[in-house]
C-alpha cells in the first residue's frame, strides 16, 4: 500500500499561526470577544475554532485548498463561542493565501465567491432583520471574506506579470548573446576570407619562386627569383599591417578606407603576370563593363576576391599557357570568368589546402549569386598544353538596380 505524504508547512507560516494563536489566546485570557449571543456557553469553546485557524494557517502557502475549507468551518464555529478577532483576522490571510498560492482556476473562483457570500449575506440579514444593521454585517463579511480575495488577485496578476517580465528579458538576453555568437562567427569568417585572399597570391609567388631558385643552380634566375620573393613579401606585408591597423583602429567605422575594387585589376594582373613569368604563364584581361556605370562596392569588392583567388590557384596549379580574366554585365548580372590551362605542370608548385574555393562561394552565396568551378572544354592554350582543356571559374553576382542607379 502506498503512503500518504502530507504537505510539509512552510516555516513562515509556522510563525505566523503560532503568533496568530498566541494573539487568540491572550485576547481570550483577559475575556476580549467578538460576538455577544452564542450557542456555545463555555469559555473555552471559543479556543476550539482558534486553534482550528491556527492549523488551517499553517497550511496557507503548502495547501491552499485545505487551509480554506478549514478556515471558512473554523470561523462558522467561531461564530457559536463568544468569538475571537484573531480567528477571524486569520481567516482573512488564508483567503488572501488562497487566492495568491492556489491554482489559476482557484485564483479565478474566490474573488466572486467572496462577492456572491457578501451580497447573499447581507440580503440574508436585510430580510432577517430589516434594520440598517444588517448593511453593516455586510460589510464586516466583504472586509473578512471579499476584500482579502480581491487583495491576493491583485498581487497574484503583478507576480505573474513580473515573472513574464523576467522571462521576456531572459529569453531577450538568450537571443541578444545567440546574435552576438553569430555575429562574431560571421566576423571571423569575414576576416579569414579576407586575410586569405589578400596574403595567399603573395605567399603562393614567394613559395614558387623560392623553390624555382632552389632547384635551378643558375645566378640570374636565383636573381630574379629573390628579388619578386622580396616584391611580394613587402606587399603582403603591407596588406598584413593595413588589415591589423583597421582591427586596431576602434573609429575604423568612422574614416575612409581603403577597399579593393574592379579598378584595381589592371594592377592585379600585372602582378600575376609578373609572378607567372618564370612558369610559363601568361596573363590576360578582357572587361566588357569598363566604360558601363558603377557597382555596388559589396559587388566590387567580391568579384575582385574572386579574380585574385582565381589567379592565385592559376600561379599554384595552372599548365603553362594563357590564363584569361573576363568581366561582363548583363540583365543585371555580373559575370566573372577566369580560365587557365588545365594539365600537367612541370617545375615547382605551390601546395594548396582549398580555402580559396571555399571564400569565393562564401562571398558569392552572401551576394545571392552563383558559382562554378571546375574542369571545362577549352579552344587550347596555343601551345598544345592540356589538349584544349581549362579549369574554369565563373561567377554571377547580382546588382540591386537601385544601388547600381545610385552608384
Amino acid at each position: 500500500m502506498g503512503c500518504v505524504t502530507l504537505p510539509r508547512p512552510h516555516r513562515h507560516d509556522l510563525l505566523i499561526a503560532l503568533a496568530g494563536f498566541a494573539v487568540g489566546v491572550l485576547l481570550w485570557s483577559y475575556g476580549l470577544y467578538t460576538t455577544g449571543d452564542r450557542v456555545f456557553d463555555q469559555r473555552w469553546a471559543a479556543l476550539v475554532p482558534l486553534a482550528a485557524m491556527a492549523g488551517a494557517e499553517a497550511l496557507r502557502r503548502a495547501a491552499p485548498r485545505t487551509a480554506l475549507a478549514v478556515g471558512t468551518a473554523a470561523l462558522v464555529g467561531d461564530q457559536l463561542t463568544d468569538g475571537n478577532l484573531a480567528t477571524v483576522l486569520m481567516f482573512t490571510d488564508i483567503v488572501y493565501a488562497a487566492v495568491v498560492y492556489g491554482t489559476p482556476a482557484q485564483a479565478r473562483r474566490i474573488p466572486y465567491t467572496t462577492a456572491l457570500v457578501t451580497v447573499a449575506t447581507t440580503v440574508a440579514f436585510l430580510v432577517w432583520w430589516q434594520n440598517a444593521i444588517a448593511l453593516l454585517v455586510g460589510v464586516i463579511t466583504g472586509m473578512v471574506s471579499f476584500l482579502p480575495a480581491v487583495t491576493g488577485s491583485v498581487v497574484r496578476n503583478h507576480r505573474e506579470a513580473a515573472e513574464a517580465a523576467r522571462l521576456r528579458a531572459a529569453q531577450t538576453a538568450l537571443l541578444a548573446e545567440m546574435d552576438r555568437a553569430q555575429a562574431v562567427v560571421a566576423e571571423r569568417a569575414r576576416m579569414a576570407r579576407e586575410l586569405h585572399d589578400m596574403v595567399a597570391n603573395h605567399l603562393s609567388a614567394i613559395a614558387i619562386h623560392s623553390t624555382a631558385a632552389l632547384s635551378l643552380d643558375d645566378p640570374g634566375t636565383t636573381r630574379q627569383a629573390l628579388t619578386v620573393i622580396r616584391e611580394n613579401s613587402v606587399a603582403g606585408l603591407a596588406e598584413m599591417r593595413r588589415l591589423i591597423g583597421l582591427l586596431r583602429d576602434s573609429g575604423a567605422e568612422t574614416e575612409p578606407a581603403a577597399t579593393a575594387s574592379l579598378a584595381g585589376l589592371d594592377a592585379l594582373v600585372a602582378q600575376a603576370r609578373t609572378n607567372g613569368a618564370a612558369s610559363g604563364l601568361r596573363f590576360a584581361l578582357d572587361d566588357a563593363r569598363r566604360d558601363g556605370p558603377g557597382l555596388p562596392a559589396p559587388v566590387e569588392l567580391a568579384a575582385y576576391r574572386i579574380v585574385q583567388e582565381a589567379l592565385t590557384n592559376a600561379l599554384k596549379h595552372a599548365a603553362p599557357g594563357e590564363v584569361r580574366v573576363a568581366l561582363a554585365r548583363a540583365d543585371g548580372v555580373l559575370r566573372v570568368t577566369v580560365t587557365s590551362p588545365y594539365g600537367e605542370r612541370p617545375g615547382p608548385r605551390a601546395p594548396g589546402s582549398g580555402a580559396g574555393l571555399v571564400g569565393m562561394r562564401e562571398r558569392v552565396a552572401l551576394l545571392g549569386g552563383s558559382l562554378e568551378a571546375g574542369p571545362a572544354a577549352g579552344d587550347g592554350d596555343g601551345d598544345g598544353n592540356g589538349a584544349g582543356r581549362v579549369w574554369r571559374v565563373r561567377a554571377e553576382l547580382p546588382v540591386d538596380v537601385s544601388e547600381e542607379e545610385r552608384a
